[in-house]
């Protein structure tokens, strides 16, 4: 029951940032409209409006990542996994989550930090003249992906087990 609820929130709070960032998708799609508006049709550059565009690219980008995974809508090279028992593949993702996710995850937000709070210490804006000045949010960004993939992660490796230890009762 604790393993189902846990994963439950982690799958939840990974779906939150999901739904939020599919409003974003809109808005990126509309603000670069208006670009191409402004700048094909009036001749008018306007580099905050042009920069808010990566800030929603990258938000769509890394907060989106942890639900795809979720989803299993990732890359997956599963020449051998698509023919595997769930059993296996349940012990695939247990493996390869513990192995390869939750390593690479802690290393980024490891070697982000510092990077993070510096920028925020020097509450870092854009280089361009008329640029947004929140360049020290986008790089937060970078730590909050690997905190919402190991969120994801720890989903999917209560959900293997789970799935494991279902199976191994409903054999005896």
């Amino acid at each position: 029951m604790v393993v189902a609820t846990t994963a439950t929130i982690c799958e939840k709070v990974c779906s939150v940032s999901a739904k939020i960032v599919c409003w974003a998708v809109l808005t990126m799609a509309l603000t670069t409209f208006v670009v191409v508006v402004l700048r094909y049709g009036f001749n008018l550059g306007w580099v905050a409006l042009q920069e808010s565009i990566q800030y929603q690219h990258a938000f769509v980008f890394m907060l989106f990542a942890a639900h795809a995974l979720g989803q299993d809508e990732h890359v997956r090279v599963d020449i051998f996994y698509r023919h595997w028992s769930g059993k296996q593949q349940a012990w695939v993702n247990i493996f390869g989550t513990i192995a390869f996710l939750f390593p690479v995850c802690m290393s980024i937000v490891f070697y982000s930090w510092s990077y993070v709070l510096e920028s925020w210490r020097l509450l870092e804006g854009s280089k361009e003249a008329g640029g947004l000045p929140l360049v020290f949010v986008m790089k937060s960004l970078i730590p909050a992906f690997a905190v919402l993939m190991m969120l994801q992660g720890i989903a999917i490796v209560l959900r293997a087990m789970q799935s494991l230890l279902n199976t191994t009762e409903r054999a005896t």
